[in-house]
Parts: C-alpha cells; sequence; structure tokens
C-alpha cells in the first residue's frame, strides 16, 4: 500500500511543473501520511539513575501545539518604573554551578545593587555576558515594579487576570454539564 502511493505521488510530481506546487503538493503527502500512519517518532529518554531508560514516543506533529493566552493588551504599563543608570551598580563575577572551565574561568554572571532601594539582582542564566545583563535589569525592573505599585504591579494584574480566566472557565463547565445532566434526564439516559 505504501509502495503504491509512493509510485503515485512520484507520478504526480512528473506532471506538476512549478515548484511552489511541488512543496504544496509534497507537505499534502507528508500530512495524509502523517494522518494515516504515525511512523515518524522521537524517542524521548530521561536520565534516572545514571541509566539512559526509553521514556516515551513523542508523535511529531504540527498539530500539537499548545497556545498561551497573551495579557498584554489588558495590562497598564503607565506605572512601570524604568532604570537609571547612575542608580546601578554593576559588577560581573564568576558564575556558579554545571559548565566546567567555561562558567569557572569567565566573569559572565551580571549582579546589580539598586542603590536607592538595596535591591540585588543576579543573573547567569545563559554564557552570553550582554544577555545576562539584558535579563538582569528585566528582573530588576519586575522587583521595583513590585515593590514600588504593590497590587498594581505586572505579575499581580496578570495574577488577577489568570484567576478571572479561570472562574469563566469553571463556570462554562458548569454550564455544560448541567446542560448535558438535563439533557440526559429529559431523555431518561440515566
Amino acid at each position: 500500500m505504501i509502495k503504491m502511493n509512493i509510485h503515485a505521488a512520484n507520478a504526480v510530481f512528473s506532471y506538476v511543473q512549478s515548484i511552489l506546487s511541488k512543496r504544496l503538493l509534497s507537505y499534502g503527502v507528508f500530512q495524509w501520511v502523517d494522518k494515516k500512519m504515525p511512523l515518524f517518532h522521537i524517542p524521548n529518554y530521561c536520565n534516572k539513575d545514571m541509566k539512559m531508560k526509553f521514556r516515551q514516543t513523542q508523535h511529531i506533529s504540527n498539530y500539537n501545539q499548545v497556545r498561551l493566552k497573551s495579557f498584554k493588551r489588558y495590562l497598564d504599563y503607565s506605572k512601570v518604573p524604568t532604570l537609571d543608570e547612575n542608580e546601578l551598580e554593576e559588577r560581573f563575577v564568576r558564575g556558579s554551578g554545571p559548565g566546567g572551565q567555561a562558567t569557572n574561568k569567565t566573569n559572565n554572571a551580571v549582579t546589580l545593587k539598586h542603590k536607592p532601594t538595596g535591591i540585588v539582582v543576579k543573573c547567569h542564566e545563559t554564557r552570553s555576558l550582554w544577555i545576562n545583563q539584558k535579563r538582569a535589569r528585566d528582573t530588576m525592573i519586575t522587583k521595583l515594579d513590585n515593590l514600588l505599585n504593590g497590587d498594581q504591579s505586572i505579575e499581580n494584574q496578570e495574577r488577577v487576570l489568570k484567576e478571572k480566566m479561570s472562574i469563566k472557565k469553571r463556570q462554562r463547565q458548569k454550564k455544560l454539564s448541567d446542560l448535558k445532566k438535563s439533557f440526559k434526564e429529559r431523555e431518561g439516559l440515566v
């Protein structure tokens, strides 16, 4: 069956002239094969007790993507403080943790201190000094926002919006379950 379909696809490919049409056709064939036969698997390993154990296979598919809810358009960014470079004390220190020579011999960890408030932030998430500086400043802005604005900070606004969304989701689920229950009672399926 697979050989026949591959031969049919090759026959169709010989008739198609444009490259764009061939790409669209091959994408359609791949989607059909992906739906019909889950042959394309990636083994997923976990390191447990110093042994590599086969845990599960993860199916390759474009349909398994998770969509995250963005609250950016609902947030009030007007009260977020800005950093003044004169108020910051920045030091570059050696990082710690795994990484060997890359972390033990290079000063790519960033320590920021906000002089007026005394807040200290240390960032060593990547090997890049520039990225660590940027992330340390983002963390400093978040901490200052939480300190100065309290309930009106960005994190608290996001938390409140997530709680509202979860309440709406629970209400919607309850409404649907009530409708289902009333339908079963009305039809005598209980």
